[in-house]
Formats: C-alpha cells, structure tokens, sequence
C-alpha cells in the first residue's frame, strides 16, 4: 500500500511529504509514504507521485539521471499503477516542452508544453498565487468544487491535444489546463500540497483512488 514521492534533486519536498503523510493519516489510504530516489522502491510501490519545480529539460535530465524513467514507464504505462504529476511533474507527462528550446517530454499526454501568453498583458507571468479551477466529473476532484481556489507557481502550461485529457481549467488571460490525465495517470499544475482544503481533498482522493 505504499506511496512513492519521487526525489530526483527538483527541489525542497518536505511540504509534499506532509501533506500526504497528513491525509495518509486522516483517510487510513495510501500509506506508508516515502520519499525515494530508488528505482526498486517505485517498482514496488502501489502508486506514484513526481512533483517538479524548476525548468523542464533540468527536470527531464534528473528524472533520467536518476535512473528512474524505466521505472516510471513500468509501474504507469505497463502496469497502470496510479500516478500524479505535479507542476512541471505533469508537464513532463507531454509529447514535448518547448522552454528555452524543444525537449522531449514522457508522451504520455500527446501535447506540448508552452509558454504561458495571457491576452491582458498586465497579468505577469509567472502565474504565481490563488486562483480558481473548474474540474471535470473525476474520481480524484471529488468533493472539489467548481471555483475552488489552488495555489499555482508556473511560467508554462500543458496544452493537450486530445480535450478530453483536460481534468481541470483554470485562467490567467485565457483558459489553460491546470489538470490532466488519462488512465490511471494525472497531473496537476497547481500544486495539491500548497492549496489548503481544496488541494488535500486532491490528496486524499488520489491516495484512495483505484483506476
């Protein structure tokens, strides 16, 4: 019943770590969770959780620097294991991410990952702060309501070419994905762990949640 959290050297996880020990806890689903950069522990794990903070290609790199892409590619493709990506952990789900030039993503999401362009040029990027989503009927938005506010810290965005991976949208100056997913994987832009009520219920839906 273990919940893997990817370290891969994308940044601080400590705030990850408790927010999913904290639900784990609460809901009695998921646990133990470890934080791991060992390829063994993934395979063995009953899902999986890759955040991500940091620019795609350096993400990409320490993803395969690792050693844990096959690991990855065993436990969320072959095996269906339950997957969340988180930030620049979805983005790398894409076909390809185009910050400072094209790099190859997991293609898992056929889509690209762009540079966020809102039409109101007073709107800064990076999208940094609350703002509100609006989810689809899935298992793991469940009890999140329309309008909801997550937190996001983001200067790019995951454009899917199949809409029916979008999980969840959000607006900075135009729509954009703030979820995706297909399977038994899913990211989200927003981060789950900074988001108070609406990114725990996130949490513990994914931690319960059996594709």
């Amino acid at each position: 019943m273990t919940t893997v959290i990817l370290d891969y050297g994308s940044g601080n996880l400590r705030s990850a770590e408790k927010a999913f020990q904290r639900m784990a806890a609460e809901t009695g689903r998921g646990g133990p969770i470890i934080v791991t950069a060992d390829p063994e522990t993934v395979l063995a794990a009953e899902r999986v959780v890759l955040p991500g903070v940091g620019a795609f290609a350096d993400c990409a790199r320490g993803v395969e620097a690792a050693g844990l892409r096959e690991a990855l590619e065993e436990k969320a493709i072959r095996r269906g294991a339950p997957f969340l990506g988180i930030c620049v952990g979805m983005q790398l789900m894409a076909t390809v991410g185009r910050e400072h030039g094209d790099w190859p993503g997991f293609g898992w999401i056929p889509g690209e990952v762009r540079r966020l362009t809102p039409a109101d040029p007073s709107l800064k990027v990076p999208h940094m702060g609350w703002n509100a989503i609006e989810p689809v009927d899935h298992p793991v938005f469940a009890g999140v309501a329309p309008g909801s506010d997550v937190y996001f810290v983001h200067s790019y965005h995951l454009v899917p070419e199949n809409p029916a991976h979008m999980l969840a949208t959000a607006d900075h100056g135009g729509p954009f994905a703030a979820a995706v997913g297909r399977n038994a994987m899913v990211g989200t832009q927003f981060h789950p762990e900074k988001s108070q009520a609406a990114g725990l219920r996130v949490i513990a839906n994914f931690l319960g949640w059996r594709p």
